[in-house]
C-alpha cells in the first residue's frame, strides 16, 4: 500500500441521526432473520435425507453464500448507525470489499449452476440421476466459490493498489470499488479493465448460462403434450428463476445505470436490497412454494412430540 490515505469515511445511508437511530433496530432484525432463516435451511437439509439430492445440495451453498454476503456488510453498517464519525481503515475497507466481491460473485456462478440442474432436471429426467452425480456437484460448488475468489482477488490488488491522496469520501454505506476508484489520484484504467473484464467473464458469463439454460428448459417445456406436466415444469424451476430476476435485475441497475448526484441515492436503495434484503428473500423463495421444504419442516416439528409421547 503506497497510499497517503489510511482511513475512508462512509457517508452511510444517511446523515441524518433520528433516521439512523430508527434503521438500526429495523436493520438489525433483517439481519438476524437473514441468519436464522439461511442457517435453518442449511440444517433441515442436513437433517433430512429426503432432501439430499443436487437441488438441495446447491441451495445449502447458496444459503451459506447469502450469510457471508450479508456478514461482510451488514455488521459494519449497524454499527455505523450509532457513530458520528463512519471511519474505515484502508485494510478493512479492501476486506469488505474483497469478502463481499467474493460471495455476490460466486453468487452468479452459482445461480447458473443451479440453471443447469434444472436443465437436465426437466430436460433429461431419466438421466439426471447418472448426470448429477455427487462428485460432479462438488466440483461445480467448488469452481464457483474459486471462480469468486479468484475475480475478487484480481479487482481489490488491482483498486486497493492505485495512490489515494484525498479526499477519502465513499458516497455508500459499504466501500464499493467504483466508489474507491473515483477517490484515486493515480490513472485507473488497469483497475477499470480488471473491473470490466470480471464483469464480462463472470457476471455476463454466468447471466448468459442461465439464459441459455432457460432456452432449453422452454424447449423442453413446450414438448410436454400435458398442461399438468408443462405447469409441474414449470414450478420446477420458478423459485430459481425469481432469485435470479431479483439479483440480476437489482445489480444490473445499479452498474449499468448512468451516474449522476440524483442517481447516488437511488443506487445505495438498490445496493441495499440486493446485499441486505434479497439474502432474507431466497429462502423464502425457495420455502413458501416448495412441497419437499414444507413436509421435511412438519417432519422436523413433529419428530419432538412423538418422543414426549413415547
Amino acid at each position: 500500500n503506497h497510499s497517503s490515505v489510511t482511513m475512508f469515511v462512509l457517508l452511510g445511508l444517511s446523515d441524518k441521526k433520528e433516521l439512523q437511530l430508527i434503521l438500526f433496530p429495523i436493520f438489525l432484525g433483517i439481519y438476524l432473520v437473514t441468519l436464522i432463516w439461511n442457517l435453518g435451511l442449511i440444517l433441515l437439509i442436513r437433517m433430512e435425507s429426503y432432501l439430499h439430492t443436487p437441488m438441495y445440495f446447491f441451495l445449502c451453498f447458496l444459503s451459506f453464500i447469502d450469510i457471508c454476503y450479508s456478514s461482510s456488510i451488514s455488521p459494519r453498517m449497524l454499527s455505523d448507525f450509532l457513530k458520528n464519525e463512519k471511519m474505515i481503515s484502508f485494510i478493512s475497507c479492501a476486506t469488505q470489499y474483497f469478502v463481499a466481491a467474493w460471495m455476490a460473485l460466486a453468487e452468479c456462478c452459482l445461480l447458473a449452476t443451479m440453471a443447469y440442474d434444472r436443465y437436465v432436471a426437466i430436460g433429461s429426467p431419466l438421466q439426471y440421476s447418472a448426470i448429477m452425480v455427487p462428485d460432479l456437484c462438488g466440483k461445480m460448488v467448488a469452481g464457483a466459490y474459486v471462480s469468486g475468489f479468484l475475480s475478487s482477488l484480481s479487482q481489490t490488488i488491482s483498486c486497493f493498489q492505485l495512490y489515494y491522496c484525498g479526499p477519502n469520501i465513499i458516497q455508500h454505506f459499504f466501500c464499493d470499488l467504483p466508489q474507491i476508484i473515483s477517490l484515486s489520484c493515480s490513472n485507473p484504467f488497469t483497475t477499470q479493465m480488471t473491473l470490466l473484464l470480471v464483469a464480462i467473464v463472470v457476471g455476463f458469463g454466468s447471466l448468459f448460462v442461465i439464459l441459455l439454460s432457460y432456452g432449453f428448459i422452454a424447449a423442453s417445456v413446450l414438448k410436454i403434450s400435458s398442461g399438468k406436466g408443462r405447469a409441474k415444469a414449470f414450478n420446477t424451476c420458478a423459485s430459481h428463476l425469481a432469485a435470479v430476476t431479483l439479483y440480476y435485475g437489482t445489480a444490473l441497475s445499479v452498474y449499468l445505470s448512468p451516474k449522476s448526484n440524483q442517481s447516488m441515492k437511488r443506487d445505495k436503495v438498490l445496493s441495499m436490497f440486493y446485499v441486505i434484503v434479497i439474502p432474507i428473500l431466497n429462502p423464502l423463495i425457495y420455502s413458501l412454494r416448495n412441497k419437499e421444504i414444507k413436509e421435511a419442516l412438519k417432519r422436523l416439528i413433529k419428530r419432538p412430540t412423538a418422543l414426549c409421547q413415547n
